[in-house]
């Protein structure tokens, strides 16, 4: 761990930094997507980010639809799956009011909901876009350091990773891994039968992404 993730821990521990048992969250939308992929993924990244940060983390995410107003209460929130993924207006609008109020939105294409997700991003940013990050932006260095970006856990269509943000005051609001499939590599070794190193990398980019939510 280097001095700089060191001072982040330390400060977040210091500033009471404590997740409840509601603070994680999974995005339980509509459309036809199978929102409820990787059934083990996210519990083995909280055991992982536990194990590594020291944080006080639950050991399960909650289920959250995005137009409930339980979603206000959750300092991270994961979505993932294959198929399509639809907000209505009044979902657009309750995400787009907890992403600019300090929330975090990480959205994991598990190879089909690109088109979908792009689409209906644009209901809560019509003013904005999503903008691919520099490999130097600290989400890929406030705790495990990731010089050349998002690792690769799956091949899909070949090519590289790509991690894109959509950034509201200098801050990443929400974060989308395209071609990587991180939530495959949380999973259970069983389950994708990953190489341990691939499933480590998977592990300690999703560490950042929790790391980085809760510092900023």
């Amino acid at each position: 761990m280097n001095r700089a993730a060191i001072i982040v821990i330390v400060c977040l521990i210091a500033a009471g930094a404590s997740c409840g048992e509601e603070a994680i969250g999974r995005l339980k939308y509509g459309g036809g997507g199978d929102w409820y992929a990787n059934p083990t993924s996210l519990p083995n990244l909280l055991a992982f980010a536990r194990e590594h940060t020291n944080l006080d983390l639950p050991l399960r995410e909650v289920n959250v639809e995005p137009g409930s107003p339980d979603l206000h209460s959750f300092a991270f929130v994961h979505a993932t799956g294959h198929g399509r993924i639809r907000f209505t207006d009044a979902e657009a609008r309750n995400l787009r009011e907890y992403l600019l109020g300090g929330g975090f939105l990480h959205v994991d294409d598990n190879y089909g909901i690109d088109e979908s997700f792009r689409a209906e991003i644009r209901k809560v940013f019509p003013d904005r876009g999503l903008v691919e990050l520099p490999f130097a932006h600290p989400i890929y260095h406030c705790f495990f350091d990731f010089p050349g970006g998002l690792p690769k856990i799956h091949e899909h269509d070949g090519g590289p990773p790509h991690g894109y943000g959509i950034i509201h005051e200098g801050r990443v609001v929400l974060f989308y891994s395209l071609n990587t499939d991180l939530g495959d590599g949380w999973e259970s070794a069983e389950m994708h039968n990953d190489p341990e190193a691939v499933r480590t990398q998977a592990l300690r980019m999703g560490t950042n992404l929790l790391v980085y939510a809760l510092s900023h």
